[in-house]
């Protein structure tokens, strides 16, 4: 018969191992500028230098007396127009998950905000797709952390297995 606390010590390690695996990336937009129309940051450059993923988060932080976050399709996002939005955020501290691949557009309703640049497009890709080489160490995809905590996953897996035989 197994011995009941070496049973339940690896069975807490496996669940911490395979918890580890789910891990997806959040990014926070504009970095530390948040979501603004002030002209400090560059969305599409901001954008550019990540790797997005099924999994990820998009977190947009701002002042809601004086900005919004409306998800458009990309006519919308071309034009700079909020009238027919997929999705309208006005808490201030708006989570977004990616749920699928594909192109998501976001801009600010309000007037002129999405012309002065507050707006975005974000690229959701398959996590088998190269990574960026040019991303912030910040800003690590969900596939390289998914890479990296599924070869710990199988080490600490073989060790106590072999470990408790």
């Amino acid at each position: 018969m197994a011995n009941p606390r070496k049973s339940m010590l690896v069975v807490s390690l496996l669940m911490m191992a395979l918890c580890g695996v789910s891990i997806a990336a959040v990014y926070q937009v504009g970095d530390s500028a948040g979501w603004t129309s002030m002209g400090q940051v560059d969305y599409q450059d901001w954008a550019a230098n990540k790797n997005f993923h099924v999994g990820d988060t998009l977190v947009f932080n701002y002042n809601n007396q004086f900005h919004n976050v409306k998800q458009v399709a990309h006519p919308g996002f071309e034009s700079c127009n909020a009238t027919s939005p997929i999705a309208t955020y006005t808490n201030g501290s708006d989570t977004v998950p990616l749920e699928k691949l594909g192109h998501f557009y976001f801009i600010c309703g309000y007037p002129g905000h999405c012309q002065a640049g507050q707006k975005i497009e974000i690229l959701v890709a398959p996590a088998t797709s190269k990574p960026n080489h040019a991303a912030s160490p910040s800003a690590r995809s969900a596939s390289s952390l998914y890479s990296s905590n599924l070869s710990w996953t199988w080490g600490v897996l073989g060790f106590f297995l072999l470990g408790f035989a």
